[in-house]
């Protein structure tokens, strides 16, 4: 990675007001923008996963490490960022970094002003990534990462009013329209989680309950799999046996490999967290009216034992149901590498600003070359 001394300005740097415009330029920049490489990062609850992609959505090469306990400091995952931006820089030329981030971000796209599965608080991530790389930084959700990526290579190809649900940890959201994320006044919207769907339901890490992913993500189903398991249910039989009575060891991926076995319970809480997932988008379709809701996020890797039962409540629950048209429901197809790509497809929006110091840092070195090989020629002459 090169190490030009322009893109290291600290907190403050007149770099915002160049980002503050790129949520307008979306729609009419992404297919001009500069064809090179960035690194995308996806921030979980879990892992972190960094790429480095190219214009047309390809990862180029993928580094992945789990995401540093969340009761450690907001520094180490940003010194996690930091160590795999730069082992990957060392074998490509990378051009900006895009940050997909579990959490609130705010207008400006620097701060993320709350992440409940994470320790940031008000956490200038943008700025601080910056004064410690050489190259542009772009900081926004993951799920408008994610949502973006979709639009641009997977299955929101050619949708212009585009709902995308992410299921994993909890639940996030994005909402794209005309080609443009909507992000809101502050930054904040498209977390559909976080809708209240049961007053007085389980307790959100956000800390208010009955919170629409305490009903429909992994977390929801992993919970309801170890209460039946532990209540010793007869229904809970199979997985009883499977994790030789370890409780602790039950997953999400292994609730749904044993689902796809046949397991009765296993299929029963997939239909229910399906159920949840249709009622919250029949919610959203009478809020946006989309054309099209994109299921992704690790959840959704159960395919129709998830997303037929959501097709079904959301037919049951749609407001003004047999006289308007019905949006599609359809699962995400770039997996759990969405986040990445579309983050650092988004960062290839501002990668512009670092070709263009780069090639006037080459100009300035020619024209210092230039300016004394005249010296040394006058001086010959002499």
């Amino acid at each position: 990675m090169s190490t030009y001394g322009t893109f290291t300005a600290p907190i403050g740097s007149r770099r915002a007001p160049a980002l503050r415009t790129v949520g307008t330029r979306e729609r009419r920049s992404h297919l001009t923008a500069p064809r090179v490489p960035t690194v995308g990062i996806d921030i979980g609850g879990t892992k972190v996963m960094a790429g480095v992609v190219d214009a047309d959505g390809n990862i180029l090469e993928k580094l992945r490490t789990e995401t540093p306990d969340k009761s450690k400091s907001p520094k180490v995952v940003e010194d996690t960022i930091v160590e795999l931006v730069l082992d990957l820089s060392d074998r490509h030329d990378v051009h900006a970094v895009g940050i997909g981030a579990a959490g609130w971000v705010d207008a400006d796209r620097n701060r993320v002003l709350f992440a409940p599965h994470l320790s940031w608080r008000n956490e200038p991530l943008r700025d601080r990534l910056a004064g410690r790389l050489s190259v542009p930084v772009l900081v926004d959700n993951d799920a408008n990462t994610a949502a973006w990526a979709e639009w641009r290579f997977g299955a929101g190809r050619g949708e212009d009013h585009l709902v995308m649900i992410t299921l994993g940890t909890g639940i996030g959201g994005a909402i794209l329209e005309d080609g443009q994320v909507k992000r809101g006044k502050y930054g904040v919207a498209g977390e559909f989680g976080h809708m209240q769907v049961v007053p007085g339901g389980h307790r959100c890490p956000c800390g208010n309950r009955g919170c629409w992913e305490q009903y429909s993500s992994g977390n929801a189903l992993v919970r309801e799999a170890k209460e039946l398991a532990a209540a010793d249910s007869p229904v809970a039989y199979g997985i009883i046996e499977h994790v030789k009575g370890q409780i602790g060891d039950i997953s999400g991926p292994m609730i749904t490999e044993l689902a796809r076995e046949g397991d009765a319970m296993c299929v029963e809480l997939l239909q229910d967290i399906g159920q949840w997932l249709g009622v919250g988008i029949a919610n959203l379709a009478a809020a946006l009216d989309p054309s099209c809701f994109v299921i992704g996020g690790g959840v959704s890797a159960a395919d129709d034992l998830l997303i037929g039962p959501a097709r079904d409540a959301f037919k049951r629950h749609l407001t003004g149901r047999g006289y308007r048209p019905e949006a599609r429901i359809v699962r995400a197809q770039l997996g759990p590498e969405a986040g990445m790509v579309g983050a650092a497809d988004l960062a290839r929006l501002v990668a512009r600003r670092f070709r263009r110091a780069k090639r006037r840092r080459v100009e300035r070195s020619e024209r210092y070359e230039r300016y004394f090989q005249s010296r040394r020629s006058d001086r010959d002459t002499a």
